[in-house]
């Protein structure tokens, strides 16, 4: 034995230098749910050792009968361990063990040592979505940590949601994938934000009697939703073009919805070419004819163009986004403040 560290020391005359597996795991995988190939090598290897007496696989890998030493190793203890053609597995968790592997290579780079085979072995994988799990939590601290998180209601949150979502437009109308990506978790903030707000189930913004609800509650409802609307995916009916997809999707909307009208439905505080255009394209769908109202005024003018670039296919809001960038383009030429090529802002 080792006088200092514990481990074996190899014979001279050993010649195999043995295997040394590093076993990552993620905390986002329930404990125990570990793959085949990570329970084989744990059965069969000579050593098991884990750094952290805490490591939520600890206890299933005990009640399987595997013997974990608490303790960490350095990559001298480890070539010492495996030497004669042992195995030593190091339990760790998905962002590995940087100074072992440190060590590790440093000693295989000089050249000095017989090194023992090195084997990195997920043992449980992150789902997709699985990162969607700490954001939960993060929420959750922040919401019981931080002075102004805290505070906050829907009420008074609803403001950011309408910004967050004018800039995922803007992202996505400028084409910059980088910030689409940025947008999209702020827009996503604000699900989870509200999500917990409402979990507390606090009588504040003037919601008392209303029942608390969590993020899984959120998730549930929309998987649900999502199955119900599209039969051609998950039920017997057939969509072959998507004008038959949205004729479904209306349709399962209104029996969900029990709506009498057609308008029913359509939120009047959007913006006003985006409200138009909404209400052209419910009464197109429903296969009505109803003959634009006349009056005075720019504001019917506007009710006419908005309806015919809903007839034509166009989004009335982007267009006149697009516009809207140019005229300020030409402003800013105008001025002598445009950019020059090649130049951030």
């Amino acid at each position: 034995m080792n006088a200092t560290s514990g481990f074996e020391t190899a014979p001279e005359t050993e010649t195999d230098p043995g295997r040394v597996v590093l076993l990552t795991t993620s905390h986002r995988v329930a404990p125990g749910l570990l793959s085949w190939p990570a329970w084989q090598v744990l059965h069969t290897a000579d050593r098991v050792l884990c750094a952290d007496g805490t490591h939520p696989q600890l206890p299933y890998l005990r009640d399987a009968g595997i013997t974990v030493e608490e303790t960490s190793p350095t990559a001298e203890d480890l070539i010492g361990t495996c030497a004669g053609g042992r195995t030593a597995v190091v339990v760790t968790t998905g962002e590995g063990d940087p100074a072992l592997t440190d060590g590790l290579s440093r000693l295989a780079g000089s050249g000095r040592v017989r090194m023992p085979d090195l084997e990195l072995l997920p043992a449980s994988y992150d789902l997709p979505g699985a990162r969607l799990l700490d954001l939960v939590q993060v929420m959750d601290r922040i919401r019981l940590e931080c002075p102004w998180s805290s505070r906050q209601t829907h009420k008074g949150l609803a403001k950011y949601g309408l910004e967050e979502a004018y800039e995922l437009v803007e992202a996505i109308e400028e084409g910059d994938r980088d910030e689409l990506r940025e947008e999209l978790g702020d827009v996503l903030l604000q699900v989870v934000f509200h999500a917990r707000i409402a979990e507390e189930g606090s009588e504040e913004d003037g919601e008392e009697g209303t029942a608390p609800f969590s993020i899984d509650d959120v998730a549930a409802g929309i998987v649900t939703k999502l199955i119900h609307r599209h039969p051609h995916v998950f039920g017997d009916e057939t969509a072959s073009t998507p004008e038959d997809v949205k004729e479904h999707w209306l349709r399962t909307k209104a029996v969900e919805k029990q709506r009498e009208s057609v308008t029913d439905g359509v939120p009047l505080g959007q913006p006003g070419l985006a409200l138009a255009a909404k209400l052209a394209s419910r009464v197109h769908t429903a296969g009505l004819h109803v003959p634009l109202p006349q009056g005075e005024g720019i504001g019917y003018e506007l009710l006419e163009m908005a309806v015919r670039a809903e007839r034509e296919g166009v989004d009335p809001e982007a267009a006149l986004r697009a516009a809207a960038r140019a005229y300020r383009d030409a402003v800013r030429v105008k001025e002598g403040t445009a950019e020059v090529a090649g130049e951030g802002r």
